[in-house]
């Protein structure tokens, strides 16, 4: 496959300020994270836009397509074409014909607003919340010295957010919690997008190691990672009750409140009160 090359964004732009403290204030300037509506072109037939940041595109768009279920695996993107726009970007991509048919049987337009992975859905149906099976569960190891390795290493992996205070980052850990490559945007799923698609083209085999989110653990970001044979999710922030429905449905691992003295890891259904 081709990837064509991409201008180069930093991913934030300098803006004008005036900082009030007290009754003072002063004149300068901050950098903010870029949010652009991205347009995802499958075969000439835009079927998302995505609000993202217009950066690592290419990885976004293969992500997209392989942890929504478009194409079964990255052989099946054929090329990717990426187009930055003064305040827009599309990410074109060419995939094969039976992919292609297939995605315009169940075809839908989606407007991603920030954090939203669903909208735009046509039907409660199309919901498609029975992940199969990961094919390989992260086995019962002692995961605090793992954790606490991953919650380190992860802020030297967020320059953007070091620079702006406000994008998400997906990290690919090992199973000892080194991180070997990380991912920042505006929404937490399309980070996590732009990881799975880098991962994807280099051939990494992603039921054997983890992914580390700098987010809440949502019903679309455990679910993209199913699909994906992920055998655990780790978060900073708290799951919701349908994260914990799917993570356990796939048999995956699922563990927020990452810290560096401990974790909560979510095992099953309700609890008594």
């Amino acid at each position: 496959m081709r990837l064509e090359p991409q201008s180069e964004r930093t991913g934030s732009q300098r803006r004008a300020i005036v900082r009030h403290q007290g009754d003072a204030f002063t004149a300068g300037a901050d950098d903010v994270s870029e949010e652009f509506p991205v347009a995802l072109v499958f075969n000439g037939i835009s079927h998302a836009v995505m609000m993202a940041t217009p950066r690592d595109l290419e990885a976004f768009g293969t992500g997209f397509a392989l942890t929504e279920g478009l194409v079964a695996r990255v052989g099946d993107i054929h090329d990717i074409e990426v187009l930055l726009h003064a305040d827009s970007a599309e990410v074109q991509l060419t995939i094969a014909q039976q992919a292609f048919l297939a995605l315009k049987d169940r075809r839908r337009t989606l407007a991603g607003r920030t954090g939203c992975g669903l909208c735009g859905i046509e039907s409660l149906q199309m919901l498609d919340l029975l992940p199969a099976p990961v094919p390989r569960p992260l086995p019962a190891l002692p995961l605090d010295a793992v954790l606490a390795r991953a919650w380190r290493e992860l802020p030297a992996h967020q320059t953007l957010m070091a620079a702006t205070g406000g994008v998400h980052a997906a990290a690919w850990c090992t199973l000892d919690g080194g991180i070997l490559h990380a991912f920042e945007d505006v929404g937490r799923h399309n980070a996590l997008d732009k990881l799975v698609g880098h991962l994807a083209h280099a051939g990494v085999d992603m039921s054997r190691g983890f992914v580390f989110l700098s987010s809440r653990a949502s019903y679309e970001l455990v679910r993209k990672a199913a699909r994906m044979g992920i055998p655990m999710v780790a978060t900073i922030s708290a799951p919701t009750s349908l994260a914990i429905d799917i993570a356990q449905q796939a048999g995956m691992r699922l563990v927020s409140f990452c810290r560096h003295s401990g974790f909560v890891e979510y095992t099953g259904g309700a609890a008594a009160s």
